[in-house]
């Protein structure tokens, strides 16, 4: 992969012999609702080998990482099943304390030794860490100085290291505050999801195909503005509830079951946006030519033109299937974010399987991103097969929007010091 480097320090840069480093991580997981046991452990492996390295070059280490949130309330566990996967996958023992910055985490971090490594607690047990306080209460990084978690760790530490690009977008005080204090650089993951992400918008090798789906509509129309304009993409291929958008924005009928199930999600919103770029781009958007629905328990397929009234459309049909895939195969670049349908549903899993199938063997450089879509490539492919694999979400559709990321414009801050 084409080496990216943005304007800030690498970790690799940073004299860590002896020091107190206190490492931010994205090792937010997916967790099973009934058993509350991770189900889905990329990205703490994909942090393994920061952590790795920073232990043997001697760091005296301390993480602190995030799970779930107050918009995602059945993920909000603690970190402790998290040490306990990162010590058996390091083969080095992670010790856990659950309490985030108070007096027996700062007594903690002071005994820390040559070799040792914490993970505290999570931190959305801190109200300053929760979504809900960044949208209404909007701190500057300068201003989160003096927010719990920042006056409370960073006196006890020499340098700060952050490799959580898939939290980018968010503006608290664990990602974008310890720059304003501390001498601090990107981990070695920052910089591949940089540095993917950004040949994919720059440098992509043609054709360039983006296939568009899932349930999170807002994150495929988010990108959708500068895909297109900027020429990043040459096809969109829309799937999921993005597919049925477009297909009602083009004016077809799609019966009042789907209707009213994008209405009560207020997801009709984006039918005027759908119609926009429909009549600027005609020939860059694929949509669907039939779906798949559930009648007497049986998967049944049905073409565009002869869709019934009422019923939901939980998947690709065969002819798009197939539709799709050439494209896939046919192309230099594809960038996947959000499955082909309710994959979760064995009778729905054909059209993210079948195009997840065709990723994995395409020749061209192949991106996927977003928890769902790695999930799916995790179940129904080798993703060794897949060049990239992106452990962003929200971050990763930021980015590709054209958007500065709080994480990025605090790194660059911190290295102009």
């Amino acid at each position: 992969m084409e080496a990216v480097r943005p304007a800030f320090l690498s970790m690799d840069e940073l004299d860590v012999n002896g020091k107190k480093v206190l490492l931010r991580l994205d090792i937010n997981s997916p967790v099973d609702r009934e058993t509350k046991r991770i189900v889905n452990t990329n990205r703490i492996d994909q942090s393994l080998p920061t952590i790795a390295s920073l232990l043997e070059r001697g760091a005296r280490l301390a993480i602190i990482a995030h799970q779930g949130d107050t918009l995602d309330y059945q993920n909000l566990i603690s970190l402790e099943e998290h040490a306990r996967i990162l010590s058996e996958k390091l083969h080095h023992p992670v010790e856990y304390l659950d309490d985030v910055c108070g007096l027996q985490a700062q007594s903690r971090i002071r005994s820390l030794t040559e070799g040792k490594v914490l993970l505290l607690g999570n931190l959305r047990y801190l109200c300053e860490e929760i979504s809900t306080f960044e949208d209404v209460v909007k701190l500057s990084p300068r201003e989160m100085i003096s927010t719990w978690l920042v006056r409370s760790l960073a006196p006890l530490f020499d340098l700060y290291v952050n490799d959580a690009f898939s939290a980018a977008h968010r503006s608290c005080p664990s990602m974008v505050a310890f720059q304003e204090l501390l001498p601090s650089a990107a981990g070695p993951l920052f910089f591949r999801e940089v540095s993917a992400l950004t040949r994919v918008m720059n440098n992509p090798d043609r054709p360039a195909v983006f296939l568009l789906g899932g349930a999170k509509i807002s994150d495929a129309f988010g990108m959708m503005e500068k895909v297109l304009k900027e020429g990043m993409a040459d096809i969109i291929l829309t799937a999921g509830l993005t597919g049925q958008v477009f297909r009602i924005a083009q004016g077809h009928d799609l019966g009042d079951g789907t209707n009213n199930f994008l209405a009560d999600r207020s997801l009709l919103g984006f039918v005027s946006q759908a119609e926009k770029y429909l009549k600027e781009y005609p020939d860059r958007i694929l949509m669907p030519l039939d779906f798949a629905f559930r009648r007497d328990s049986q998967r049944v397929e049905a073409l565009l033109e002869k869709l019934p009234e009422n019923e939901l459309y939980m998947d690709l049909g065969s002819k798009t299937i197939g539709l799709y895939e050439k494209e896939i195969r046919n192309a230099g670049t594809v960038f996947v974010n959000g499955p082909a349908g309710v994959f979760e549903d064995p009778l729905f899993e054909e059209g993210t399987k079948g195009l997840w199938r065709a990723l994995a063997e395409a020749p061209g450089f192949t991106v996927i991103g977003g928890g769902d879509s790695v999930s799916a490539a995790q179940r129904f492919t080798d993703t060794r097969k897949i060049s990239y694999i992106c452990t962003a979400g929200g971050a990763m559709v930021r980015f590709l929007s054209g958007r500065k990321l709080p994480l990025i414009e605090a790194m660059e801050k911190a290295s102009q010091r």
